[in-house]
């Protein structure tokens, strides 16, 4: 019996290193904490004056992308306006799911620049009414903005329906 419970912890101890492994990041891929600094994760003693805070003011937060046909990539940027003042830093945009690839820009948005977050919906394999949801996390107060992607994926007729 003690024989399987250590099998069974060896098991349970490689997946979970596995799990908190698998999502590597490069030293180029973050931005240090010290970077971006906001009120929302900082202590008291390090919080960020949220009256100069930097503010991403977007044009349009959601996008409806009308109907496509199965397999179409739909692309999208999200623009937007320093509108604070300070410089704004994005730490991250991350998808919904692998099907929605967001990009943007490493460099701080001075205060009244324009920055963008471009984002490739793929919809092989995809039906129906669908949502993707991009979140970005930036030094804002608060930190983080969640943009929209939605429309209607339909199939070809005569092909097979995945």
């Amino acid at each position: 019996m003690n024989k399987r419970l250590a099998i069974n912890a060896c098991i349970y101890l490689s997946v979970m290193g596995f799990v908190a492994c698998g999502g590597k990041q490069t030293a180029k891929d973050t931005i240090s904490t010290e970077t971006v600094e906001n009120s929302q994760s900082a202590n008291a003693e390090t919080a960020t004056d949220t009256a100069n805070a930097p503010v991403m003011t977007f044009e349009k937060e959601k996008y409806e992308f009308g109907k496509i046909i199965q397999g179409e990539k739909v692309s999208f940027s999200f623009k937007f306006t320093n509108t604070g003042k300070t410089d704004l830093l994005i730490s991250s945009a991350t998808a919904s799911c692998g099907c929605t690839v967001p990009t943007y820009s490493k460099t701080p948005v001075k205060p009244g620049e324009n920055g963008k977050i471009d984002v490739v919906f793929d919809s092989d394999g995809k039906k129906g009414t669908v949502t993707k949801h991009v979140t970005v996390l930036a030094n804002t107060n608060p930190n983080s903005k969640v943009l929209e992607l939605s429309g209607e994926i339909l199939v070809p007729a005569g092909s097979e329906q995945k």
